[in-house]
């Protein structure tokens, strides 16, 4: 009964949806991708917003209800009849009377669970761009290997017509490879001098006073277009990963027409969202680098190396706090494994892992060398939070990872310098989560 109400709503919300778009025809650009598809959906929304009238994604909204709700503009109704009713009452209006406030353009985001998840939503939503970040061991339980995951992603390249664009990660092959099964236009990016669009000597922009890790001040690169090279600096950004985003926020205001000029200065205000490598004053004048979101293997690599990059002296150290990879299928183990391994290769000074499989991550560490009296396993986030909070020093810098289930934010609380504004901070602090 459940499952048939669900399936009722879905079908009621497309509707209007699907017609809602046909009415206002705002040009589409849709974000997909295994690592990075929200941070790049942000950069682009904040590049595009800064000349036209953009709508995007309301909060993690990128199902197939999320992404209708997100058309609608308004916020799920939950349990609630009354909620609901006002929901396609909000839809109602905006098909019997004209908007003049519905954007010009929608980003949004498509998130891919299970095979057909992306074709479900581009059989009714007409796409202008269509942007794939990566392909990477993610929902592996749902997919046998990786080529299926491609051919997933690759979905929305397939349905995009000879007038539409392909904005391509040329560092990944996977994705890269797309370009020839579409008839759109190809723009690529990467940190491959290859790329249409690349990024030259990233850096970590910052002076590190020792005793105020607070100085870090986030990431500079030059970017590379067309025989042009202008400077890029992302100050609210902690992640040599995060500068895919921009470039691809860069390839869609080209397409355009943006001038390199506005979107390298709207790209200023780029701000990743909540739980994806934010930087956060931790106790004893710490520095917290709260990356809570989500989890997968290549984005817990990625953000180890961002911790890795950070130069502090000898007297202060990085701790690596990463909770269970879920989802991953039979590479469960292998996985946790490769990750402790990277942890010690990178010097990363302590590992404090969350949950059973993260067991794994301390096994691999110790294969590769790590001391097993730097590693610890903890069977819940506040747990590890609390045992930091008396291991920690002044001037060190905690990274926090781990899988949606694992509720790594707590940690992230039991940490913080100021944990009253954890409601502002950090992700999953509505009252769904918090009940």
């Amino acid at each position: 009964m459940k499952s048939q109400l669900k399936k009722i709503l879905e079908q009621t919300l497309r509707i209007f949806a699907q017609a809602i778009l046909s009415k206002y025809s705002p040009e589409v650009v849709a974000v997909t991708g295994s690592v990075g598809k929200t941070s790049t959906k942000e950069a682009i929304y904040q590049v595009l917003s800064s000349t036209y009238a953009v709508g995007t994604n309301l909060k993690n909204y990128n199902n197939e209800l999320g992404i209708p709700l997100s058309i609608i503009g308004s916020e799920s109704g939950g349990r609630s009849i009354l909620k609901w009713l006002g929901v396609f009452l909000k839809a109602l209006r905006l098909l019997i009377f004209k908007s003049k406030k519905y954007p010009n353009i929608l980003v949004l985001e498509m998130g891919a669970d299970r095979p057909g998840d992306i074709r479900y939503l581009t059989n009714f939503i007409p796409v202008n761009i269509g942007v794939v970040t990566s392909v990477a061991a993610v929902h592996l339980e749902f997919y046998e290997n990786l080529e299926g995951i491609a051919k997933e992603k690759g979905s929305l390249i397939r349905s995009l017509k000879k007038t539409s664009y392909a904005v391509l990660n040329y560092d990944d092959q996977l994705v890269r490879s797309m370009a020839g099964k579409t008839d759109a236009k190809v723009i690529t990016y990467g940190f491959n001098p290859a790329a249409d669009i690349s990024a030259l000597e990233v850096s970590v922009s910052h002076e590190v006073d020792y005793r105020d890790v607070s100085t870090i001040q986030g990431i500079s690169f030059k970017l590379k277009y067309q025989g042009k090279t202008v400077p890029v600096l992302l100050p609210k950004v902690l992640g040599r990963h995060l500068v895919y985003s921009s470039l691809a926020a860069a390839a869609v205001g080209i397409i355009y027409d943006l001038n390199l000029h506005t979107i390298v200065e709207a790209l200023k205000n780029f701000e990743p969202p909540k739980g994806r490598m934010h930087i956060i004053s931790g106790i004893k004048n710490s520095l917290i680098i709260d990356d809570t979101y989500n989890s997968s293997p290549l984005a817990c690599h990625k953000a180890l190396e961002q911790l890795a990059a950070i130069n502090l002296d000898e007297f202060h150290s990085k701790f690596a706090v990463l909770g269970d990879m879920l989802e991953l299928g039979v590479q469960t183990e292998s996985a946790h494994q490769e990750v402790g391994k990277k942890v010690a290769e990178l010097g990363i000074d302590y590992l404090i892992t969350v949950g059973e499989m993260s067991r794994d991550i301390i096994r691999g560490a110790l294969a590769e060398g790590m001391d097993k009296d730097r590693c610890f396993n903890f069977k819940n986030s506040v747990e590890a939070g609390k045992f930091l909070q008396q291991r920690i020093s002044q001037g060190d810098v905690v990274l926090v990872k781990g899988s949606q289930g694992m509720r790594m934010e707590k940690a992230v609380k039991e940490l913080m310098a100021n944990p009253e504004q954890a409601a502002l901070l950090l992700v999953r602090q509505d009252a769904s989560w918090l009940a």
